[in-house]
Formats: structure tokens, sequence, C-alpha cells
């Protein structure tokens, strides 16, 4: 119970590491802000979890790409919890095209929902934030804000912006005691990835160290940690969370893939 009395919202909590995000904080004691933009019914069963841990839940529907449904949803919350002391702004898509057939509409639509939304989110929960003496915000990066994947061009540079967005939102913010991180998963078992013809479970755990793909509760522990009092001291940091995939280095041996 080390979020007990404290409120969150978590973008794009409907699925996938948003929904174990949410769940992880309201086991911890939070009060929760499950935003959606497109899977009401996912965010909707959500809310009733937490609301069958004792803990209270409102569901907030807002395209993180628009600014005045951030500012809603941000006033909501405020309104009907009190205060907002956890942002998670997990939202986010990843599409490939290839960086020679890149176009502007394909270009603007990731980088409006992966880093302007990030940084509108943040503005308006830290302008709440500053009233009421301060808070805790997460952001989710990526491993591929390091390391690169084919056709990822654009889902690659958001990511590596919100790394030095987190570091500058934690410079600016730090006097207002707001702690600004970031987590960056590897491989994390989600519904998308079932959808995607490249991806093998099996295979890929071959490549990570821990010897396992990661899981939403991996990620919503690690967002546990962040937003409680044991990481008053750490601000403007990245957390890799990848099982170990980043430590070795992909070498071909023999004609194989080193495993």
């Amino acid at each position: 119970m080390k979020l007990a009395g404290r409120v969150a919202i978590v973008t794009g909590a409907g699925k996938g590491i948003g929904r174990g995000i949410a769940l992880e904080l309201a086991q911890e004691g939070a009060d929760v802000t499950v935003n959606y933009a497109h899977s009401e019914a996912g965010a909707r069963e959500i809310a009733q979890k937490i609301a069958a841990m004792g803990r209270r839940a409102i569901v907030a529907q807002a395209d993180v790409t628009r600014v005045p449904e951030i500012e809603a949803m941000v006033e909501m919350t405020g309104r009907q919890f009190g205060r907002i002391d956890i942002l998670v702004n997990n939202t986010g898509i990843t599409e490939r095209m290839k960086l020679l057939e890149m176009t502007e509409e394909f270009w603007d639509r990731t980088i409006d929902t992966n880093l302007k939304g990030v940084f509108f989110c943040m503005q308006a929960v830290a302008r709440e934030m500053v009233t009421t003496g301060g808070g805790k915000v997460i952001n989710l990066s990526s491993v591929n804000s390091r390391v690169s994947m084919e056709d990822l061009a654009p889902y690659a540079a958001s990511k590596g912006g919100i790394n030095a967005l987190t570091m500058q939102a934690a410079l600016e913010l730090a006097p207002h005691r707001i702690n600004v991180n970031a987590i960056a998963p590897g491989t994390i078992d989600v519904e998308k990835l079932a959808d995607d013809p490249l991806y093998d479970r099996e295979h890929r755990a071959l490549q990570i160290a821990w010897g396992r793909v990661g899981f939403p509760d991996d990620i919503g522990r690690a967002v546990m940690f962040l937003a409680s009092s044991d990481s008053d001291c750490i601000t403007g940091q990245v957390l890799f969370v990848d099982g170990g995939l980043l430590a070795r280095l992909p070498l071909k041996r023999g004609g194989k893939p080193t495993a």
C-alpha cells in the first residue's frame, strides 16, 4: 500500500502495458483515472477491477494528440479526486514504414501521439501538481530509443525525444518537487504482438539475457517504484526494463545468432 491516498492518471490504460500499470498502481492503493482513446470496453473493465479492490476509478476518453481533450481529462480528475499525484504517459503507437517511403501524415501521426502527447499531458498535470506540492511523472520510452530496428524511424525518433524531454522536464520541475523519469521496455508480450508476423515469443526469448520476454506486470512494478516515495531522489533517469536485451551484442557465430 505504498500509494495509499494518491491519485494517478494512466494514459492508454484500456489494454496492453497500460492495463498492467493501472492495476499495479491500484493494487498499491492509488485511485486511478483510466484513460483511453478507442478501447472503451477495455478501460471500463479495468475501472471495474480497480473498484473491486476498493479503490476509486474513473474512465476518461481523451485523444492525447488534442490538447483540449487532455486538459478536460486533467480537469475532470482534479475535480473528482481533488488532486493528481502520479502521471503515467503510456499511450503510444508502433507502426512500420520504410524510411524512403515515409509520408508526412505517417510521420506526424506517430510523433504527435508518442511525443507531443507526452509533453502536453505532462504540462497539464504538472500545473496541477505545482499547486499540491509535487508528484511523480513516468514516461514510457523504449529500447528503440537506443537501438534500431527496420522501418521504425518515427517511432525511434519519438522515443529518443521522450528520453531527452524527460531530462529537460526533470530539471525544470525539480524546484516544484516533481520527479520525472522514463521507463524503456524491451519486448513486452501484449495484444498487438499477436498480429505481428515477425514476432515469435520463443525465438525472441533466446535473444534476452533473462531468457524470457516481459509482460505488462513487469512494467507495472517498475512504474510503481518510480511512483512511490522509494524513488524520491531519482529524477531525470531512463530505466530500461528489458530482461538484459541490450546487454547482449547480437553478433553471429557460425551463421546463427548468439543465444
